[in-house]
Parts: structure tokens; sequence; C-alpha cells
């Protein structure tokens, strides 16, 4: 993820903060590729087969991703203005639509994708997901404080997913006892 960070102009460690916008959109945002990056990898592990619906929807997610650059640059840019953050909430709900519809076409590409399925069961994290993203989109629009609190919305979600998905390894882990014994 590249953004045009700029060099300071001063000498002065201040100086790297006066673009705090900026600095803190594309933090969170390359937290949000590296949380996408850590749970596509963890998914794809427990994947015997895909087909070409699997290759599509991959490329679906990356996609809604490869707008994230552009988005947090406005967003930054913009000092958190309620479009910007509205739209850049849109966004990343699409990644989290994006991202159970490949699970999804994953468990339907072969049986031998049982595993993720098991592993996800019903996605309460993932539902949780989608409506932080849609109450991130519409409280930007609330009050002044709307874009804060969207900002902080979209934080706490992250926080959710910073730990790649213990579900999946605790399936892996039974299916290898399983294998075992």
């Amino acid at each position: 993820m590249v953004l045009e960070l700029k060099v300071p102009e001063g000498h002065q460690l201040g100086d790297l903060f006066k673009n705090w916008p900026k600095l803190l959109s594309y933090l969170v945002s390359f937290v949000y590729v590296g949380i996408y990056w850590n749970n596509h990898h963890h998914q794809m592990y427990t994947v015997k087969r895909i087909n070409g619906a699997v290759m599509w929807a991959n490329l679906h997610l990356l996609f809604w991703l490869s707008l994230l650059p552009l988005l947090t640059a406005w967003a930054g840019e913009s000092h958190f203005a309620a479009v910007p953050m509205s739209v850049y909430a849109g966004d990343l709900l699409m990644c989290g639509v994006a991202f159970t519809v490949l699970q999804q076409t994953v468990i339907r590409a072969a049986p031998s994708n049982a595993l993720l399925a098991e592993a996800v069961g019903e996605d309460t994290k993932g539902k949780l997901s989608v409506a932080g993203y849609i109450l991130a989109i519409l409280v930007a629009f609330v009050g002044p404080l709307g874009p804060a609190i969207s900002g902080v919305l979209l934080i706490a979600v992250a926080l959710m997913w910073v730990i790649p998905d213990r579900r999946i390894e605790r399936a892996l882990d039974a299916e290898e006892h399983r294998q075992k014994h």
C-alpha cells in the first residue's frame, strides 16, 4: 500500500506529526490490509481444492482492497470529514462482504473444503464486522463527532481481527488430532 507520505519540511520530531491525519489513516489502513492478508492466508490453509469461482471471488476481494490507498489518502487529507469517512467505511464494508463471499465460495467449491465450514460456523465475528461497518457509514454524518465515532468503530472492528481467526486454528488442530488417531 503506497501513499504519498511527504517528507516533513522541518527537522524536529514534531514536524513529522504535523500531518497526523494522513499518518493515522495510513496506519489504520495498513493494519486492515495486514488483517486481510493474514486471515486470507489462514483461511486458504484449510482449502484442499479451488475452482474458477474461487479465483473470481478472490479477485473481487482484491479489487475492494485495492481501493484502500486512494480512500485512505482522501480520509487523511480531508482530516476525516464525514463523506470521505463514510466512503472509506463503505469500502471496508465491501472488503468484508467480499471476504465472506470468498469464504462461502471456497466452502461450496468442494466437499474437501468442509474444514473451513466447520471452522467459521455461523460466522458471528464476520456478521459483527459487517454491522460495525454499516454503523460506521451511518454515524459519520451524525453531528460534528460523527466522523470520529465512525473512525473508532472502524478501529474496533480491526481490533476484533488483529489476531488471525482462532476458529481456524482450532479446526486445524482438531483435524490433525483426528488424523493421528
